[in-house]
């Protein structure tokens, strides 16, 4: 198996244009006056990351340790919050609604490979977290899946099929174990 990837060709071809290359640097050398601030200073991250192109709506509490990793492809709600220690790696667009709340160490991963193809293409893929939603510490949600408004995603949960609306999921991979009232 080893012998059919073609890593080479994979590392040759861009992923990225020469306008989000330069970004990404950008953002990479502003990102310590986003990690290094203080905890209770959230118009601040806002501002930052509105600065980098992100759609942050009104009181939104991001923890100074979350990880973005491109800011314009970024959209948080307003009233939502994204605990310490989360991932987000929208390599594709992530999209989270109103009043959601996005718990320590969850990680919404928007970027995946193609397995399939022996160059291993990069595949940056949209998640939508709608509004009223809970994703508990240490949840996984996989590249192009869209949890459904109210749903809950359980603590170390791993998402990798669509969560319908009001649903209550959680395991490995994660199943409807309740509804939310």
């Amino acid at each position: 198996m080893e012998k059919d990837l073609d890593i080479a060709k994979n590392r040759s071809v861009s992923q990225w244009t020469p306008r989000e290359l330069a970004g990404r640097v950008l953002w990479a050398c502003c990102r310590p006056l986003f990690r290094w601030s203080p905890r209770l200073c959230w118009g601040w991250r806002r501002f930052l990351l509105r600065l980098f192109g992100a759609d942050i709506g009104k009181n939104v509490c991001i923890h100074p340790s979350v990880v973005v990793f491109i800011p314009w492809n970024l959209k948080v709600g307003d009233w939502s919050s994204v605990g310490f220690g989360a991932l987000l790696y929208n390599l594709g667009y992530l999209e989270i609604g109103e009043k959601v709340t996005i718990s320590q160490r969850a990680h919404l991963c928007g970027g995946t490979h193609d397995f399939r193809d022996a160059t291993m293409p990069l595949i940056k893929a949209r998640i939508t977290v709608e509004d009223g939603v809970w994703v508990c510490a240490d949840a996984f949600v996989g590249p192009g899946r869209k949890v459904g408004k109210g749903a809950v995603v359980g603590a170390r949960a791993v998402v990798i099929k669509d969560v319908g609306a009001g649903e209550v999921v959680g395991g490995n991979p994660a199943r409807v174990i309740g509804a939310r009232n």
